[in-house]
């Protein structure tokens, strides 16, 4: 039983469940590598045709209990762009600040008007395509299927003990944040679905949160 704690908050995570969690990580990345090879190749001529640039964007994240690891994903920007805006935008999000509001009205906690952004990127971020790559992280043991996003190094320099608990889990491609809000979601609402991911963490929470990606990936809701 591994145990992290946090004033009035504790985290308890059985060792047999995350045993059970990396075989189902292996498992579904051997189902799915056709497909994810395939769509990936798809989406990797568009890039190269759309800007030019490598078709890979590798990028220093924080993983389970504050280990730095390099997460891989699809470029979506231009090449050379300002990372310094990106920091800005992150430190507002943290500070609770929405960045805009989408067609519909509603807040939006994520710059989706971002100019860095090519147009092939656009899509593939809308549609979360542009994550694929990271099934080589989660196939390394760095993430997971299922988990709390891996922050930036200088996001977690500003976090709180509270808001440590969510490094407890190891980073995952999709969870209840990616689920149920994205881009629409507040910061310290993020934290608090992460951490109660963790606390009610099991295989078969797992798997209800994979299954209910698809149609937010299909649908492309939230998206940023």
């Amino acid at each position: 039983m591994i145990v992290q704690s946090a004033p009035g908050r504790t985290i308890s995570i059985n060792t047999g469940y995350l045993r059970a969690k990396r075989a189902l990580d292996i498992a579904f990345i051997l189902l799915v590598a056709p497909f994810v090879l395939l769509v990936g190749i798809v989406v990797a001529i568009c890039i190269k045709l759309n800007s030019e640039g490598p078709i890979f964007f590798r990028q220093k994240r924080i993983g389970q209990n504050g280990v730095e690891f390099e997460m891989l994903k699809f470029r979506s920007m231009y090449v050379n762009s300002d990372q310094m805006a990106h920091r800005e935008k992150i430190i507002q999000y943290m500070n609770g600040q929405k960045l805009n509001d989408d067609s519909t009205g509603k807040m939006m906690y994520k710059d989706v008007q971002d100019p860095r952004i090519t147009k092939v990127g656009r899509f593939i971020r809308k549609t979360s395509l542009d994550e694929l790559p990271q099934f080589w992280n989660v196939l390394m043991g760095q993430m997971s299927l299922v988990g709390p996003r891996p922050p930036l190094p200088y996001e977690v320099e500003l976090y709180t003990s509270h808001e440590w608990l969510r490094m407890v889990g190891r980073p995952g491609l999709t969870g209840t944040w990616q689920v149920y809000g994205r881009s629409r979601v507040t910061f310290q609402n993020m934290v608090e679905m992460d951490i109660d991911y963790l606390e009610k963490q099991s295989i078969w929470l797992d798997l209800k949160l994979i299954f209910l990606t698809v149609p937010v990936m299909l649908f492309a809701r939230g998206g940023a």
